[in-house]
């Protein structure tokens, strides 16, 4: 019975593992359109904080995390990868990624912000186009 008990246990183990490993724990909902305005909502946020905000850390980590969740979810679809939207949107994003890993206590030069924001206009543009 005892050996009945383990196995049954080992067995619920391994099911509650291979479900909690299954599930998708990023904050994005697979709807490109949606989620890529999402990522550029909550960058634009991130840029326009001020440099003695007490929120400015959290917005830093959860732009982060954005660009992170983004580019593991969409990098490999092949649905999106041809589209405008997407290209630009990841060189968006990996200016911005570029300059947090290199530059963590530096704000983001004016120039990068300006950049940043008319790519963000673009990829706005391109998805009310569907492309």
């Amino acid at each position: 019975m005892k050996r009945y008990w383990s196995r049954l246990l080992a067995l619920v183990l391994v099911l509650a593992i291979g479900l909690i490993g299954c599930s998708s724990p990023d904050s994005l909902t697979g709807d490109y359109r949606q989620d890529t305005l999402n990522v550029v909502s909550t960058l634009r946020k991130a840029l326009e904080i001020t440099e003695d905000s007490p929120d400015k850390a959290a917005l830093q980590a959860e732009a982060r995390q954005k660009i992170n969740d983004f580019s593991a979810r969409y990098q490999r679809a092949g649905s999106t990868s041809g589209l405008s939207s997407f290209t630009t949107m990841r060189t968006a994003l990996n200016s911005l990624a570029g300059h947090y890993s290199s530059y963590p206590n530096r704000p983001v030069p004016q120039k990068l912000k300006n950049r940043l924001e008319q790519e963000f206009q673009q990829v706005e543009s391109a998805l009310k186009r569907g492309a």
